[in-house]
């Protein structure tokens, strides 16, 4: 969107006052938050398509979802667009009744249709974050049947394929795919059959706290508070975002009062503030997972006791304690931490002589040669080069290969790698389907299957045993039945020796200026901004 000169150049002037003058104390506009952060991966707005912790962000001011994640507790789910919903007895359907009081930013009102409409545009659209919905049998061509509205302000979804309600509720609260469009207005910017596609990367068409006011890439980010939201107006009247990638230069302009939030500060950086009375720190999970991952289907870690050798040969609290702090924590399931089906950890420690033992036993008294694929930036290379050490003191020569995120992860897509530091999970969903069916389910271990998005399939770790448990597992309506099963999954799992090891559940860091209160990160990256104020 456009703004006049003179407004962004007033709006500019007081993000940047104190450019100029190093040594004053700051004090950045008392009515607007001023956030220093990466946009480099800020390619589009548009919830379909837009992927990413920093999107996510910025939508969840824009726009409105039917249900919200609370973000003091992570498995309780509250009303927002919707202010009440029904699951019915047989757990096919799920009707949500909508706030009568909702207008978008154009004045439009919120119908049904208005949220009929945005989701069936994510499978339509069939983009990235369409696979989610896919997951639970929702198609571009039955999601007009399944998703829909039956009156003005009563949304139906009927599941096409048993599933956990609660599954597809939490995935309501969290998607960036689940924000919730102005159609009229999207559908006046449609080019051909882009459903608005191209007029969303760079606008927005919301009923959020905010509206967008200007995004140039790589630059700046301009939100102005709507006055006409439905909970109440925000506190500020402006959210400033501006592009800083440099981790020394956030924590400067931070203590320093020239910004009031930091974002994407590296863990020396906000070491260093640790005892700073100018600034605070907040520290989120997230739902995804740093680990080492292996090729089952390739010698020698098709063995399971070399896949069990190379979990003996992780130093897990070593790592934790001196690679992960600001970045993660010791984490050794594939289920996010504070999950009530979560096991405790089974208490993995580097064992050198257990991993000798094993590696005799699978024929490999000397050791082996392979290689470890990994991002050059930490954790990351921290991680794998802790891990070259322990497994080169059972005899495994591992060869560091460093390379961007498409090498690496393209590789380990087209299941071509030995080892693999890699980072991934269920995301934002409290619920252990979400992290099984990204971390261990493989329903079609062929090469040409290309399961985008099931990072245990990359793995060609393959059990139909653990497939059949994490099935039954999702369908199951007795909720201690389901628990009990879910903590089968975890230790026939240990058994098994999965191709994924979990080393540490990532966390996510933001620096705060002293007087900015009521800021609560969440863990699905859909912080919001609304209460935000400053204390002056």
């Amino acid at each position: 969107m456009s703004v006049l000169p003179k407004i962004r150049a007033g709006v500019l002037a007081a993000a940047l006052a104190l450019s100029a003058a190093p040594f004053a104390v700051a004090k950045t506009p008392a009515d607007q938050l001023i956030i220093g952060m990466s946009m480099i991966n800020l390619l589009s707005l548009d919830p379909a398509s837009g992927t990413g912790l920093d999107v996510s962000e910025v939508n969840a001011n824009l726009y409105d979802m039917l249900l919200v994640q609370d973000a003091r507790q992570p498995d309780r789910l509250l009303p927002a667009l919707a202010e009440s919903w029904q699951v019915s007895d047989d757990r096919k359907t799920l009707t949500f009744t909508l706030r009568q009081d909702v207008k978008f930013h154009s004045g439009n009102p919120l119908t049904a249709e208005d949220v009929a409409w945005s989701l069936q545009r994510v499978l339509k659209l069939n983009l990235a974050l369409a696979s989610t919905w896919k997951a639970y049998g929702f198609t571009a061509g039955n999601v007009g049947q399944y998703m829909r509205a039956t009156d003005p302000y009563t949304f139906v979804v009927e599941l096409p394929r048993p599933t956990d309600p609660l599954l597809v509720l939490n995935t309501l609260a969290t998607s960036p795919s689940a924000f919730i469009l102005d159609r009229k207005v999207v559908q006046q910017h449609q080019k051909g059959d882009d459903m608005g596609g191209a007029w969303l990367t760079t606008h927005a068409a919301g009923s959020g706290p905010f509206i967008l006011q200007d995004w140039r890439a790589n630059d700046v980010i301009l939100m102005n508070r709507f006055d006409g939201y439905w909970g109440g107006p925000a506190k500020l009247k402006r959210i400033v975002m501006r592009n800083m990638t440099e981790s020394q230069s956030l924590r400067l302009m931070v203590e320093r009062g020239d910004l009031d939030l930091a974002k994407g500060m590296s863990a020396p950086d906000i070491a260093a503030l640790e005892n700073s009375d100018k600034v605070r720190a907040q520290t989120v999970q997230r739902g995804t997972l740093y680990y080492v991952a292996m090729s089952v289907k390739s010698k020698p870690y098709e063995d399971a006791r070399v896949r069990k050798a190379v979990r003996s040969l992780i130093d897990y609290q070593g790592i934790n304690a001196t690679v992960m702090p600001h970045y993660g924590l010791l984490n050794q399931r594939p289920l996010p931490l504070g999950l009530p089906a979560r096991l405790d950890d089974p208490g993995y420690t580097l064992n050198v002589a257990e991993a000798k033992k094993l590696l005799a036993e699978a024929g490999y008294p000397d050791g082996f040669k392979t290689t470890i694929r990994v991002l050059t930036e930490p954790p990351f290379i921290n991680i794998a080069s802790s891990l070259q050490a322990t497994l080169a003191q059972a005899g495994i020569q591992a060869t560091i290969v460093t390379g961007t995120g498409n090498q690496i992860y393209g590789a380990m897509r087209e299941r071509s790698f030995d080892l693999l530091v890699g980072r991934g999970g269920g995301g934002a969903e409290r619920h252990p389907h979400s992290s099984l069916r990204t971390l261990v389910y493989n329903p079609d271990n062929r090469d040409e299957a290309k399961l985008s998005n099931f990072q245990g399939w990359r793995t060609s770790f393959y059990s139909p045993e653990l497939n059949r448990l994490i099935e039954q597992a999702e369908v199951e309506p007795d909720k201690a039945q389901q628990l009990a099963q879910y903590q089968q999954i975890q230790k026939t799992l240990d058994e098994q020796v999965g191709g994924i090891l979990p080393v540490s559940q990532m966390t996510d860091t933001v620096v705060l200026y002293h007087d900015v209160q009521d800021y609560q990160g969440h863990t699905a990256a859909t912080t919001r901004y609304k209460d935000v104020y400053k204390s002056r």
